[in-house]
């Protein structure tokens, strides 16, 4: 593929080899349809092959959201299809591994609410930045009945340890930007107003570092992530299984109608 085949994200070229990419479905807060989930999964080797590009800045269009979840429809979907949850299990997993294989720097500038596969880029980037106003995420897996599968198992443990993990995981509480820097969610929070300025800056002094050094720095880190990839792999199982469970059932029908969910297992 090529920068041009994306539908739905955008690419601005910096003289100094930063990228500034962006996630571009404003009209819905950037939710992931079924087509930016895979081009979610792609990207990474395109700018793996861009010699001109040596660190990537990841936003949201607008000033509501990173990515606010998936389209309810496409969700909707996967609900008792077994068929259709192959696809997207491997896709949930090309979306991690494909991110954490990628040599080169990623910042995550969050300026608004994430959800979803959105939330995947912002908490697997090397480097992340959320505005303190606006920037709030949530693993809202366990509202729609299915375990949390994604990214969360591989990662959240690491960055706040298991007893936040845990809380946040299993209640899918929100953590606003001032909560994700103090339990160490996140790298930075800063007023919305600096959010792209403090981002772009941490990129240009990347793209000015020893450039070997800093990928070999990441490479050894990710091993960490790496490590827990037979914990990522259970987790998406569950996930997939619950989808075809009638908890997934209401659970969606819940959201579709603004409402509390009644799950049948909680009865």
């Amino acid at each position: 593929m090529k920068y041009e085949d994306f539908q739905h994200l955008l690419f601005d070229h910096k003289d100094n080899g930063v990228l500034l990419v962006t996630l571009n479905r404003p009209e819905v807060m950037n939710a992931t349809n079924a087509r930016l989930h895979w081009e979610l999964t792609k990207i990474w080797d395109v700018i793996e092959e861009d010699d001109n590009t040596k660190v990537v800045v990841v936003t949201g269009a607008g000033d509501r959201a990173f990515s606010a979840g998936g389209d309810l429809d496409w969700v909707s979907g996967m609900v008792g299809n077994a068929a259709a949850l192959e696809g997207v299990r491997k896709e949930a997993a090309d979306l991690v591994y494909n991110i954490l294989s990628f040599e080169k720097p990623i910042i995550s500038a969050i300026n608004g609410v994430a959800v979803g596969a959105g939330l995947v880029v912002a908490m697997l980037a090397d480097i992340s930045v959320i505005s303190k106003e606006h920037g709030k995420f949530t693993d809202g897996h366990v509202k729609l009945g299915v375990a949390a599968g994604d990214h969360a198992a591989i990662i959240w443990p690491l960055l706040c340890g298991m007893a936040k993990a845990k809380y946040y995981l299993m209640t899918a509480d929100f953590v606003n930007g001032e909560e994700a820097e103090r339990i160490g969610m996140v790298s930075l929070c800063v007023p919305h107003d600096e959010l792209m300025e403090r981002s772009m800056k941490v990129a240009n002094k990347l793209a000015r570092g020893s450039q070997s050094a800093i990928k070999g720095t990441k490479k050894t880190l990710n091993g960490w992530m790496q490590m827990a990839s037979p914990i990522f792999e259970a987790s998406l199982r569950e996930e997939m299984l619950n989808f075809l469970g009638d908890d997934a059932k209401e659970g969606v029908a819940a959201v579709r109608e603004k409402r509390a969910p009644n799950f049948p297992s909680a009865q």
